[in-house]
């Protein structure tokens, strides 16, 4: 059973850069596919960008160009760098993997002000 821990969430003005992490309990390695998926207030988690072990990348379209994510195998370690926020973007955001199964982590909270 695969843990994730993510971290580097907080409180944004619009425009501005964060860089989330999740922190695998296992190598990562072998790991397909790894995303990054955000549920705001009222509304269904949605994906937000996945990539493979290979390094493809997939994005929704609202990201596309703000978003990257990437894996440090050697860190076990998932991440996303989201540049220019807009308060759109405020949601929890959640580390997943397909491993097996699909598991999750806790969620770290995105907040954009505007």
């Amino acid at each position: 059973q695969v843990q994730l821990v993510e971290s580097g969430g907080g409180l944004v003005q619009a425009g501005g850069s964060l860089r989330l992490s999740c922190a695998a309990s296992e190598s990562i390695y072998g790991i397909n596919v790894m995303g990054w998926y955000r549920q705001a207030p009222g509304k269904q988690r949605e994906l937000v960008a996945t990539i493979t072990s290979g390094g493809s990348t997939n994005y929704a379209d609202s990201v596309k160009g703000r978003f990257t994510i990437s894996r440090d195998g050697a860190k076990n370690t998932l991440y996303l760098k989201m540049n220019s926020l807009k308060p759109e973007d405020t949601a929890v955001y959640y580390c997943n993997v397909l491993h097996g199964g699909a598991y999750w982590g806790q969620g770290t909270q995105v907040t954009v002000s505007s």
